[in-house]
């Protein structure tokens, strides 16, 4: 196993209570400061991998390995330290008062001295620009709100991975470049993220490595352009191709472009296959 694997998880299978299989003979390898995107339509098992990787389930069958270590009963605190999730409602992730306590009680549970929990705070809430809302009920506050927030809980915990669920969910376009950021600074420090979404315009241009589950089973892994170029594949998993990808076809069929097969991942990236024409 390569040193810098933070994740691994080998033949992991996942049935909820009532018999629903979630997730089938999963293998997956995570990398320390990988930006990876998960892609799957409703009920493809999106949520449960990150609930898995997270240690808020154990699996039903199979093995999760963090930094080499075999994750089980006894010592899944250490996986729940590593990896911190967000979760797409902010509402389920907040249980305290004002904002400076939500922010704080995760710190307080990996039982830090008060002088570094409030550090701890003071850092999170600068981080997600959330000056003068300290004392604020986050009940209280807007939806982009809410979600710099539950950021900021997790951010304050210091995870070396973290798992965005639907993150832009309910976010309107200034919050979504407020995030995008956000995001930027993390793998920036080499965090190691994680984003299931449904865009797949946000995953081609953020995502160095795409993941696509359909009924629970992995079905693609790899470099964006290499998977959305799987047309037959993105059908299959109600998938739509970015919007980049049908762009350059169009331009392609018209022979404006001079390099055929070639998929560019960002606007610039199009702009520039068009100066060469």
């Amino acid at each position: 196993m390569r040193e810098d694997v933070v994740l691994c998880l080998k033949d992991v299978g996942f049935a909820y209570p009532e018999g629903r299989q979630a997730l089938s003979h999963v293998n997956l390898t995570v990398c320390a400061g990988e930006r990876i995107a998960v892609l799957g339509a409703n009920g493809a098992g999106k949520s449960t991998l990150f609930l898995l990787m997270n240690g808020v389930l154990a699996p039903s069958s199979g093995h999760i390995y963090y930094k080499g270590t075999t994750i089980n009963r006894r010592n899944v605190q250490t996986l729940r330290k590593g990896v911190g999730i967000i979760f797409q409602d902010a509402d389920s992730q907040m249980i305290a008062p004002s904002v400076r306590s939500e922010i704080s009680f995760g710190p307080m549970n990996l039982k830090l001295s008060t002088e570094e929990v409030a550090a701890r705070v003071e850092r999170a809430v600068a981080y997600m620009n959330l000056e003068g809302f300290e004392e604020r009920p986050p009940h209280y506050l807007s939806g982009g709100e809410k979600k710099r927030v539950s950021i900021a809980d997790i951010i304050a915990m210091e995870p070396e991975v973290f798992l965005f669920d639907e993150p832009t969910v309910s976010l309107d376009p200034a919050n979504v470049r407020q995030l995008e950021g956000v995001l930027a600074d993390l793998a920036g420090q080499g965090k190691t993220l994680l984003i299931s979404t449904h865009d797949v315009d946000f995953a081609c241009r953020w995502a160095e490595r795409v993941l696509v589950f359909q009924y629970g089973i992995l079905r693609a892994d790899g470099p964006p352009q290499t998977v959305f170029a799987q047309k037959d594949l993105c059908e299959q998993a109600n998938l739509t191709s970015p919007v980049l990808f049908r762009i350059a076809d169009m331009l392609e069929r018209k022979n404006l472009l001079r390099e055929k097969g070639r998929i560019p991942g960002t606007v610039e990236e199009l702009e520039k296959m068009l100066g060469e024409t």
